[in-house]
């Protein structure tokens, strides 16, 4: 059976990663491509995307795959940064 102090430890680190999570949601990335231009937030969710005017139609979705891919990779590093401290916590 756990121990107050590890149960009380737990809570924290709960805490601790609801309030990452929260902050992760306020940072937001972006990447481009050849005038598709992506903005994410670092929890990983689609904030913006432009398409400026001059970019083939043909285009768009070759570029905008590219550029979403950037912009979450951009947006997983940060995110793993942030919760490095609270995985550390938990000893991993």
């Amino acid at each position: 059976m756990p121990s107050f102090s590890q149960i009380k430890d737990m809570y924290k680190m709960q805490r601790d990663a609801k309030r990452v999570k929260k902050e992760l949601k306020n940072i937001h990335v972006e990447a481009e491509a050849s005038g598709v231009k992506v903005v994410v937030a670092a929890d990983q969710e689609i904030v913006a995307i432009h398409i400026s005017d001059e970019v083939q139609r043909e285009r768009v979705p070759e570029l905008l795959i590219d550029a979403l891919n950037r912009a979450m990779k951009k947006a997983q590093v940060i995110a793993a940064e942030h919760m490095q401290g609270i995985m550390g916590q938990m000893g991993l």
